[in-house]
């Protein structure tokens, strides 16, 4: 189980962060929050930045990132840009799941204004206690991350 959590929202995903990171303290993790701390309107990108920055090279059983905007999407449109950040949008907790065991996603995108915070919780939970399964999903992860000789 990861150890630390990297999160970020902008305005849109504030008021779900700040549930989150009481709840991922309160479980014992290792909270860095990059913000945003005011529900002044910003933009989402520079904190997904800050957030794929924190993430970039680390083992994602020890850290694990968390992104929230309004719907989740462009925070995890943005990540998704950075080599090495495999961000998913998850709406449920299966999702959550799979995303870590066949993909090892290492940051999870939730939408504030499309999640309940209970499924939320539930979905945190289950997405920094699953492990990466490896084995055949190793070789997709690589091809995901652009390694043309794992190809069959």
């Amino acid at each position: 189980m990861a150890r630390k959590i990297i999160i970020a929202s902008d305005h849109g995903g504030l008021r779900l962060k700040r549930v989150l990171v009481e709840a991922l303290k309160g479980w014992g993790l290792e909270v860095e929050d990059l913000g945003p701390d005011c529900e002044e309107s910003c933009d989402y990108p520079p904190f997904a930045r800050k957030v794929t920055d924190r993430i970039v090279g680390t083992d994602p059983a020890e850290v694990l990132g968390i992104l929230i905007c309004g719907s989740g999407i462009g925070m995890c449109m943005t990540a998704n840009h950075v080599p090495g950040i495999r961000a998913a949008m998850a709406t449920n907790e299966y999702m959550a799941r799979k995303s870590r065991e066949h993909n090892d996603a290492n940051i999870l995108c939730l939408g504030e204004r499309v999640t309940g915070e209970d499924v939320a919780l539930d979905m945190v939970k289950i997405f920094i206690e699953t492990t990466f399964e490896g084995g055949r999903h190793l070789r997709r992860v690589k091809l995901i991350e652009g390694d043309e000789t794992q190809t069959k």
